[in-house]
């Protein structure tokens, strides 16, 4: 990994901050936007629990990129990147909900977003290829990066994790709480408004 993909994937975490922190201070939320935008968000977390009920904690490394398994069901077997569109959906959500800026912050953020994620994607599929060669190769032709597919992938015989919903929550603890700290600083703020 070079050394620009390694510090974007090690602070990946923490990139959203000025985009949330100008959601919510340049906020002109309605009840309708309030609606449309949650449920936006709580899509993308969907999306994002259900990956990490299949890769575990291992999505939660800033080290360096690793993979146990090559994961091929759930909702991997749709989408190649679901915990990516996850982040972008709830990013968005948000972002609709504060109507901060609309659409130009949320335009930008998508953006930035997904050129972020691209640098991250680029070097977690090179470790696959190295790791899972023509299982990953026939995963990578037949499943897309970013936008979800309605007929899945079947997979080829290839072990894979359980899905364990217990383990997933508590992976996705951190993420349910800052969550939820930034829907009830934005409903607070309509609130007060």
């Amino acid at each position: 990994m070079n050394l620009n993909a390694q510090k974007i994937f090690k602070y990946r975490s923490y990139t959203p901050l000025p985009f949330l922190l100008l959601m919510i201070i340049f906020q002109h939320a309605t009840i309708i936007s309030m609606i449309i935008g949650f449920a936006v968000a709580l899509f993308g977390e969907f999306w994002r629990l259900w990956g990490v009920c299949y890769a575990g904690s291992e999505t939660r490394t800033t080290n360096g990129v690793g993979a146990t398994f090559l994961v091929v069901t759930g909702p991997y077997a749709h989408v190649r990147n679901p915990l990516y569109i996850g982040n972008m959906m709830m990013y968005l959500g948000i972002g609709i909900m504060s109507m901060s800026l609309f659409p130009y912050l949320q335009i930008i953020a998508l953006l930035f977003f997904f050129w972020q994620y691209s640098v991250i994607i680029s070097e977690e599929e090179n470790f696959l290829k190295g790791k899972y060669e023509k299982n990953f190769e026939n995963f990578l032709n037949s499943v897309p990066k970013l936008i979800p597919k309605i007929t899945k992938y079947e997979n080829p015989g290839l072990a894979q994790p359980p899905f364990e919903l217990k383990k997933g929550l508590r992976s996705e603890r951190r993420t349910f709480q800052a969550f939820g700290i930034i829907i009830l600083i934005v409903i607070i703020r309509y609130a007060l408004s």
